[in-house]
């Protein structure tokens, strides 16, 4: 017998203030972009932090700051690429013709 495929579950916003921009039917771009940069921010600095903690003997919990390292990593990349995405597609609106 074959079992049924599970129906796709509705993707969920990034954070609520995205959900609200969502609910207006407008989009606040410039604010979802400084939220975004903000919880990257805030990721990276407590990466250093763990860095630094670890460096000076205030921890010794190597995974803890493994993890957050690879994490910034990673969220730092995305950013990356999602501001060559932006510029991308501001190059092609530009070469548009009228």
């Amino acid at each position: 017998m074959v079992s049924p495929i599970n129906p796709i579950e509705p993707i969920k916003p990034i954070s609520p203030e995205a959900n609200q921009v969502a609910n207006k039917g407008g989009a606040d771009f410039k604010k979802i972009l400084e939220n975004a940069i903000n919880k990257v921010n805030d990721t990276v600095s407590n990466a250093e932090k763990l860095s630094n903690d670890f460096a000076t003997g205030k921890t010794s919990d190597i995974h803890s700051v493994i993890i957050a390292a690879e994490k910034a990593d990673i969220m730092l990349q995305l950013t990356n690429e999602v501001k060559n995405k932006i510029v991308e597609a501001y190059r092609e609106i530009m070469r548009m013709q009228i």
